[in-house]
This record gives structure tokens, sequence and C-alpha cells, in this order.
């Protein structure tokens, strides 16, 4: 932890009186945060979809020539604007909504004869009410959310194929996509995207570091670092190598204003197995998502480490008959695995159960405690239906999806103790 997380902390405890150290006091305050609702380290096992009209990005001879390389990657990158429903308080406490709009970048990695799919942050395209994307030629068009994964600030938009015209389809590619497991420190980076909304720029530097540890509001992941200046507004757009094959996306969320020549991107190829999980995700519908029974927060991850608690979605409340007190799930617990993924946060657990249908028996891996010390306790657990629960604000936050194309956005009232893994500024992501 940082000095200055230390001094965040310590005057955190000051303020809430939590005297410094002790667990309980932590977790204690946490059962007073309720709310209604790193990744895990994947091999490549399969790629993505290629197109069968569009043209994978050719990196032909260009390697080491920028000039070349970002000529021939442009074209699969594209820009994302967003409008999005602010609450706002005045001076009197009374609420009222306005519309904000953002910007942030996308990559196209797929495509089929009905539909072409953009990878992009999740922090991008959290809570918009409308999604268009900007395309090489400047052609705009109208783009739904197909799927996100919030712990791994991860998110995949779609648009129809018939919104494009043959033009922008024979300028336009599927992107090259590339091994970041073979990357190596001191490799050659060129970061593309739409830089604080103003339209694609590129920026060039080197692979600083891989694999290193970056604590969010409420998750901790490994990404690649590189001194490519990533500003707000290229999250979601490419990280390439010297032969123009994506590496890592970009994501300006975890840049530091106070730290020049650090910027972050999520390896390719943890990226790749989630988006594929996204785009191949059958569409539930409200009736048959999975019903858990839980009330709970997130934990951020500078109280996770100073209280010493596990990095998870912290359950506050399990509601009776539900289908997690069958299961034993109890009040305290932290639930760190869902049916084989890793849960870092309360946001990510709702999009595992809304994903899942009623029925479903699924692996629950929570860590409980057991004389000051957190064990692991795997669960069997039967979803429940969630269109038959009385309590629908008990059903571990299903009703906020944030995993289906009407995601309307996910609950963020996750308390002093969690965050909902937005930046601040609405305008670039």
């Amino acid at each position: 932890m940082t000095r200055k997380d230390l001094i965040r902390v310590a005057a955190c405890a000051a303020v809430f009186g939590i005297v410094g150290g002790a667990s309980f006091q932590g977790v204690n305050y946490l059962y007073n945060q309720t709310v209604g609702s790193s990744v895990m380290e994947e091999k490549v096992k399969e790629s993505l979809p290629q197109t069968t009209t569009l043209k994978s990005t050719s990196t032909g001879d260009a390697s080491g020539n920028v000039s070349q390389v970002t000529e021939n990657v442009l074209p699969s990158i594209v820009a994302i604007d967003v409008t999005v429903t602010e609450t706002q308080r005045d001076l009197f406490g009374r609420t009222y909504n306005q519309e904000a709009t953002g910007s942030g970048s996308g990559i196209i990695v797929a495509q089929n004869s009905k539909e072409m799919y953009v990878a992009t942050n999740n922090h991008v395209v959290a809570d918009a009410s409308k999604v268009s994307v900007k395309f090489y030629d400047d052609t705009v068009c109208t783009a739904t959310v197909k799927g996100t994964d919030s712990d791994a600030d991860l998110a995949v938009v779609r648009i129809p194929m018939s919104e494009l015209k043959k033009d922008t389809i024979n300028k336009i590619k599927v992107a090259t996509l590339g091994d970041s497991n073979k990357v190596k420190v001191g490799d050659q980076a060129i970061a593309i995207g739409n830089a604080l909304g103003y339209g694609t720029s590129v920026t060039v530097g080197y692979i600083s570091a891989k694999d290193r540890e970056v604590a969010g509001e409420d998750v901790t992941m490994k990404l690649i670092q590189t001194d490519a200046a990533i500003n707000p507004g290229n999250s979601g757009g490419a990280l390439v190598d010297a032969s123009g094959a994506v590496i890592g996306i970009n994501s300006a969320k975890y840049a530091d204003e106070q730290v020049e020549g650090m910027g972050f991107a999520i390896p390719v190829s943890t990226a790749v197995p989630i988006i594929n999980e996204i785009m191949q995700a059958e569409q539930i519908s409200e009736d048959e998502q999975g019903y858990l029974g839980i009330k709970g927060t997130d934990v951020a991850s500078e109280y996770a480490e100073y209280y010493n608690m596990p990095k998870g979605a912290f359950i506050s409340e399990v509601s009776e008959g539900s289908p997690a007190e069958k299961a034993g799930i109890q009040k305290g617990d932290f639930v760190v695995e869902f049916n084989g993924r890793e849960i870092t946060s309360m946001s990510g657990l709702q999009e595992r159960i809304a994903k899942t249908k009623a029925g479903t028996k699924v692996k629950v891996v929570v860590k409980r405690s057991d004389n000051g010390e957190y064990k692991k306790k795997t669960l069997t657990v039967t979803l429940g239906k969630k269109s038959d629960s009385t309590q629908s604000q008990d059903n571990g936050g299903n009703e906020n999806n944030g995993g289906s194309d009407n995601n309307g956005g996910q609950n963020d009232g996750n308390g002093f103790f969690g965050g909902n893994g937005r930046q601040n500024n609405p305008y670039q992501r």
C-alpha cells in the first residue's frame, strides 16, 4: 500500500471511529452498508470467431514502422460515445436527473452476417442509456450492449450489419489479436484510441512491466504496464505490438494523474476467453434468471488489505428460505467464486447470477471467518426463479442486470467500502 493509501485509510478510520487493525470492526461496518445487490488467469483455448466478409488486419512487413502499423490498425478501432443519466443533488438536498455524455474507444473483434462485435471496457458503457459507434470512415451507428463483465472491466457492444453501408464494410477490418503471454519487457508498444474524445490518436512507447498488480476501486487486476500515453477516452482502445497485433485493451481507469509514463492495458490473452463468453452467452429473460437470496456489498481493495479481509462480495443478509440459506451461505461470508469464475465484487456476482438460469446447480465458494482466519468452503446452490421471489430486492441485485442488452446500469449504492468502478469524469472514460 502506498503512503497516500495509508493516509487515506487513517483519515477514514478517524471519521468512522474505526480502531485500526481489528478486522471484526471493519466487518461490522460492512453489515450497515448493504445494497440490493482479479480476473482469473485463463489461457486462450480458442480464438475469437472471425469474419467471413471483413478482412483481418494485415500486418504484412510493417513491423517496426509505426506509421505503417498505425495505418493498418486504425480501420479496426472505433470511437464510442455514450449517454448516461446522472442523479444530481442541489444545495437544498433536492435530487434531479440529467443526461451526460461520455466517450471511449473500442476494437472490432468479430463479425458475422448479422452483427459486428466491438470489445471495450465495462466502465466505458456502464449505465449507458444510449451507445453509438463511430467507425474509421466517420460513419456513426447505434449500438447495443451485448454483455459486460465488471470484474474484468470488459464489455462487448454489437452493431447490426444492416446499419452498415457496403463502403464502410470495405474500409473497416477485424483486428488481429496477438498473444500477450509472449510479450517481453522492452518490446515496442503502440496505443491507439479516442483520447479525450477528440478523435483517434496514436502514442508510442515500450512495455514497462508484465503482470503488474494494479488496484482499482474494488478489484485488483494483473495488467500490462506501458509508457505509451493512455489518457481518458483511450479506454477500450488497442495496445498493439510492432507488427500491429493487439496485445492489450487500454484502460485509462487505472492511470494515476500524479504519475507520468504509466499506462495500463488488460492483457488480450486474459480478455479473449471473457469476450468469447460474453459474445456467446445466451440471452436469459428476466423470468428465467436465477435467484440466490442475499444482500451484500463490495469491499474496496484498500480496506480488504487494511483489515485483512478477502476480496469478494460481502454477504450482510441471507433471506429466509432462499436458495442461499438452503445451501448454507451465511451472513458474514465473502463470495469469492461463482460457478468457476472468480468474484471480486458484488456487481460481478450480480452479473453471474443474471446470466444463469433458474434451476441451475452452481458451485459457490465462500470464505468464512473461523477464529480470526478466513477459510474456503465450497457449497452447491440450486438457483431459484427470480420471478417467483416475493422480495426481488434480495436476489443478489439481479434487477440491474448489467450483463444483458437491457443493462440499464448497475446499482452503485455500495456505500463507503464499495465502488462502482466508474470514472468520476463523465466525458472521457
